[in-house]
């Protein structure tokens, strides 16, 4: 007894016709009453009285008929998970420590999009077949599609009043361009990251200038745009020239190609 077996007593025992059941599984009559008559033989009973006009059930098909298309949704379900696993496009990307998690969804939302049957594996650091960064991170051999524009915001835990002390980020790309916002505020708290201010301006330490995508969503932060500043920072998809040989990055590149996400 194979699935072939069954699906022919499943249209046999929905259609009660021998005749209609074989134009539904697009086979021959006779070939069809054989496939029945085997499956029979192999269960030792009779699914079906033949009449003039149809057939009618018996007592073991009505048994039968529940297992019978239980197991035949399972081979189906089976076979198509394969099927899905080898049609999925893999593609890795890193994710460096400064990116948004808000920004992380999008982006995620944008490629599954853009890119059919895509099975996304994330990672933390500058690996992968491609990273989610910051231009300014890229390497000069390295081609970046900007994807955001956002402004650095003044910072500082909810409910506090605006303080001259600063949280900063001494080893970080940016920071030579915010030292002139600081003037003469005293430094009481450094960071490894920009990731990493935002939990200690949260508590209270400091204020901070920081990328809007990291403090907007944050329950324990307050934020305004930073009068008068113009500092901002792109961030995209960065990756090697080279890397486009992959199709599925190819493809991502070609979709979102000049997009501007909000």
């Amino acid at each position: 007894m194979d699935i072939r077996h069954l699906k022919a007593f499943l249209a046999v025992f929905e259609e009660r016709n021998i005749t209609s059941a074989a134009q539904r599984l697009c086979v021959a009559q006779p070939t069809l009453s054989v496939t029945i008559r085997q499956l029979e033989e192999e269960l030792g009973v009779a699914l079906f009285v033949r009449q003039a006009r149809g057939v009618e059930v018996s007592e073991q098909a009505r048994q039968l008929y529940p297992q019978a298309q239980r197991m035949v949704a399972q081979a189906q379900a089976l076979s198509r998970s394969f099927r899905d696993t080898q049609a999925r496009q893999a593609l890795q990307l890193g994710i460096e420590a400064d990116i948004a998690v808000g920004q992380v969804e999008a982006f995620v939302r944008l490629a599954t999009h853009a890119v059919p049957n895509l099975q996304l594996t994330l990672l933390d650091g500058c690996i992968g077949d491609a990273r989610l960064g910051v231009e300014a991170l890229c390497c000069e051999d390295e081609l970046f599609l900007a994807l955001w524009e956002e402004p650095f915001v003044f910072a500082m835990a909810t409910g506090s009043n605006p303080v001259n002390q600063w949280v900063t980020c001494p080893q970080h790309v940016s920071h030579q361009r915010l030292l002139g916002f600081y003037g003469n505020g005293e430094q009481v708290g450094h960071a490894g990251s920009l990731q990493q201010v935002v939990p200690m301006v949260a508590a209270g330490l400091g204020a901070a200038l920081l990328p809007q995508s990291l403090v907007e969503r944050h329950p324990g932060l307050q934020w305004r745009p930073c009068q008068g500043s113009a500092l901002t920072r792109r961030v995209g998809l960065c990756f090697a020239a080279q890397a486009l040989q992959l199709p599925v990055l190819e493809q991502l590149y070609q979709a979102l190609g000049g997009v501007q996400v909000d």
